[in-house]
């Protein structure tokens, strides 16, 4: 028999003629896997085409939102402007508290109902001995009034929850009497005080300082008066102009230089120019040094030059120096009786709106935490609260 013989392509191994077979395999594979892809996808395209036409554009999205949120929080109503800071606590610099106290709207009418308050700053050391005197003062006016304390930056305030003095400290430094850092204290409670945009009044008043009447009075003199209240007197002896320095020419001239208390009570006007100075704050700080004591003269010569029309060149707070020497007398608990304060409220004339008036002061100083318990029984009587 025979075999049969398979003749082979001329020129062709066997290994090739696999290989070409092996090939044509992977190609039928490949159509498989693509085919019914392709139909997919022309099926999808067609639905959503559809889809288009019948539901129209706006209903298939186009766009995805982003999720991305804005590192702050634009002001939505008027409300997020002219509500008074939550907490005293912040972090701004100096600078920073000074250059946005004195933000000033153009136009003067306000578009809201704006109630007018009267701004307490508190400028101590640290503890309020007298807190309870003003407690009784201030009860029930909560509407009319905002408190700011100014302490060692060491001292931690433990008033109650229910205390008007309660988280009222504002972020502070260390001051010094006599010296920059005082002027620098004073600024900064104006500051942190014009943040409230209702606080109309500002009156500095030390740990020792008493109202000398009941709120209703106090307010109603400082809201109708035409005029803000600090000393700013000439005074041509050694403690006056003998303290003058010629290196501050030509911003302040001999015949400028005022003299003046420290505790001073201003409108809004006057805190917006001493916060917002920076003519004047340089020549105190480099030439107004000890012998030169910058916090008696500072506020009183800048004011004076500015809007000198605007003072009524007197303070409202009694103090007491015929016992001498640098600092005003300070009463005790054997001092405090109706005879007292006879002599405070009684026999003084000054002028109150270009007329005559026997109401010359609004608060005293210095009173010891000794004076407190008699303060509280006479108050009632004596003080009208």
């Amino acid at each position: 028999m025979q075999s049969r013989a398979v003749p082979l392509e001329e020129g062709k191994e066997p290994s090739v003629i696999n290989r070409t077979n092996q090939s044509k395999t992977s190609q039928l594979r490949l159509l498989r896997i693509l085919v019914p892809f392709l139909a997919l996808c022309v099926t999808f395209s067609v639905i959503s085409i559809y889809t288009i036409r019948f539901f129209g554009i706006n209903g298939v999205p186009t766009t995805v939102k982003s999720t991305f949120q804005p590192c702050y929080e634009e002001p939505r109503s008027l409300e997020q402007w002219i509500r008074p800071p939550l907490n005293l606590i912040h972090t701004m610099t100096d600078k920073e508290l000074l250059w946005r106290a004195s933000f000033v709207p153009r136009i003067k009418k306000y578009p809201f109902q704006r109630v007018p308050k009267i701004a307490f700053m508190f400028l101590t050391k640290g503890p309020l001995p007298l807190a309870p005197i003003w407690e009784r003062f201030l009860k029930g006016h909560e509407e009319f009034f905002s408190i700011f304390v100014h302490s060692l930056p060491s001292f931690q305030a433990d008033f109650l929850p229910s205390s008007v003095f309660y988280r009222r400290q504002i972020p502070s430094q260390v001051s010094e009497w006599g010296r920059m850092s005082m002027c620098d204290a004073e600024r900064r409670l104006l500051a942190n005080a014009l943040l409230d945009i209702s606080n109309e009044w500002f009156i500095l008043l030390s740990e020792s300082c008493i109202p000398l009447y009941n709120f209703s009075v106090i307010r109603h003199y400082l809201m109708k008066s035409q005029y803000s209240y600090m000393g700013a007197f000439d005074d041509p002896g050694k403690f006056g102009r003998g303290r003058y320095n010629e290196s501050m020419a030509p911003e302040v001239n001999i015949t400028q230089w005022r003299k003046g208390s420290q505790w001073f009570e201003v409108n809004r006007k006057l805190a917006v120019s001493i916060v917002e100075d920076t003519m004047f704050y340089p020549k105190f700080e480099r030439f107004c040094r000890p012998a030169c004591y910058v916090d008696e003269h500072y506020f009183p010569t800048m004011l004076t030059i500015l809007a000198g029309n605007l003072l009524a060149n007197r303070s409202i707070t009694w103090v007491d120096w015929s016992r001498g020497g640098p600092h005003p007398a300070t009463f005790g608990s054997s001092d405090i009786t109706e005879q007292f304060f006879k002599r405070i409220l009684e026999g003084h004339n000054c002028t109150y709106n270009d007329q005559s008036s026997s109401i010359c002061f609004l608060f005293a100083r210095k009173f010891a935490p000794s004076a407190l318990e008699p303060l509280l029984q006479l108050s009632p009587n004596v003080l009208g609260f």
